[in-house]
């Protein structure tokens, strides 16, 4: 425990460390206080009174990932989402669209045009996101009162969406600002601040229903699934397959180049938290659609029974998509022909495998051998919410931090981050936080952002 405390005393030793930590973290609070202010002519009151009703549909897993904007109708209600929803689409754009596939490859000038069309694509989704945004607030359900003023009704629709896309835009420039001045990647850690705020009033519920019914050994048994589910979190997250490659030695002159291993590290979860995005999305759709029928009943009851996260059926499904999803969105992310013509052509090859196509398969090979028990364990740790909540009566609002999107997200931008800050006291010569050699070989494998 003291080496821990001495390690956080070299963090703020570290001057520019120091600085990135303070700047990232008063960032962090703008957009935390961006989150609470309302949207002009929005009944704040009136629109709290039908806050929670959205739960199990899109709007309530939109609201997870800006941290509660959404139901306060704040001026950044629509989050960094359209930002990803436009990284996302771009990513996939490249598989069947060849001017995209050759921006992709032209190194710098390419990623800087793409960067440029993704902050496009986000301003015209956000117009749109923002557009429905704006129709749900204008129709919440039932209340007793109007959340907007009747005659304010236009005005209201069309300022609500230039400030929503506004708000986007200018999440999105915070974002940048933290990766370029701050620590770890400023889209994801605007996520995660979203969602960790949501922890502490799922922690005080949570109290609160343990000392209304005091059960020790049960709470003991929460906890330590709780310490089970991050431990395995953190180390499939941090898991790879290494694939050793040997380069051939070139004399140019008189110095020897090449002769060295290198390796290949191909990730247990290359795909990241993206597949239980998917799974969730597609899921929520009719949950969402039959949420607009309350006054019928049998559909009420059907929403119930199927697309419930309490529900068995809903965990089953759930389970399929994400192994789904997982295979394609590893498809999508990492190409096995590129890495081997990128060997071949750097003079690099796979000890007993023959360079080209033979090596574009044996990497393929391994990565769908790896990838099942990665899409398996991402299955299981989405379905552990409706375990604990069903089976350990964890309440709803703490049981969605067991697993699923929530942790996932945590626990890798939260090692992302570790991982610069182990990077900064290396360099200085200082003991990191992560002592294991293993550790850090992965961690110097990458992380990526989502």
């Amino acid at each position: 425990m003291n080496k821990f405390f001495q390690t956080l005393v070299n963090v703020f030793r570290i001057e520019e460390l120091k600085d990135r930590i303070i700047f990232t973290a008063l960032v962090l609070l703008a957009v935390r206080m961006g989150s609470y202010i309302p949207l002009p002519g929005v009944d704040v009151i009136a629109l709290q009174s039908t806050k929670g009703g959205d739960s199990n549909t899109l709007f309530g897993l939109y609201d997870l990932f800006v941290g509660g904007a959404l139901s306060n109708a704040a001026i950044f209600a629509l989050g960094i989402m359209p930002y990803i929803s436009a990284s996302i689409i771009l990513q996939l754009a490249g598989i069947v669209m060849p001017e995209v596939q050759r921006l992709q490859r032209e190194g710098e000038d390419g990623r800087r045009k793409i960067n440029q069309f993704t902050r496009y694509l986000t301003v015209l989704i956000a117009a749109l996101q923002g557009w429905g945004v704006t129709i749900k607030i204008l129709n919440p359900g039932t209340t007793s009162a109007p959340v907007v003023a009747p005659d304010m009704v236009g005005i209201f629709t069309i300022s609500s969406i230039v400030l929503l896309t506004a708000g986007t835009v200018f999440l999105m420039w915070l974002g940048e600002q933290i990766t370029e001045r701050g620590l770890g990647n400023g889209i994801s850690l605007i996520i995660f601040i979203g969602i960790i705020a949501r922890l502490p009033d799922a922690l005080f519920s949570e109290f609160a229903y343990i000392t209304s019914t005091p059960q020790l050994f049960v709470h003991l048994i929460i906890f330590a699934v709780l310490v089970f589910i991050i431990a395995g979190v953190v180390l499939v997250t941090q898991g790879a397959r290494r694939i050793p490659i040997q380069y051939a030695k070139r004399v140019v002159g008189r110095k020897v180049y090449g002769g060295t291993t290198q390796y290949i590290p191909l990730r247990v979860n290359t795909s990241g938290v993206m597949p239980i995005i998917f799974a969730q999305s597609i899921l929520f759709v009719p949950s969402t659609i039959l949420s607009f029928f309350p006054e019928n009943t049998s559909l009420q009851w059907l929403s119930q029974q199927l697309f419930s996260e309490q529900s068995w059926v809903y965990a089953f499904t759930f389970s399929l998509l994400i192994v789904f999803f997982t295979y394609f969105y590893t498809a999508v992310a990492f190409n096995p022909k590129d890495v081997a013509d990128n060997m071949k052509k750097q003079g690099g090859f796979i000890p007993g495998v023959r360079p080209g196509a033979p090596t574009a398969e044996y990497i393929e090979n391994i990565l769908t051998r790896i990838t099942l028990p990665g899409a398996i364990f991402l299955a299981l740790i989405a379905i552990m919410p409706t375990f604990v909540s069903n089976v350990l009566r964890v309440q709803p609002s703490f049981a969605s931090f067991f697993g699923g999107t929530s942790l996932l997200i945590m626990v890798g931008v939260a090692l992302d981050t570790l991982q610069q800050v182990e990077s900064y006291l290396l360099m200085r010569h200082y003991d990191g936080f992560m002592k294991s050699g293993k550790i850090r070989g992965r961690a110097n494998a990458g992380q990526g952002g989502f």
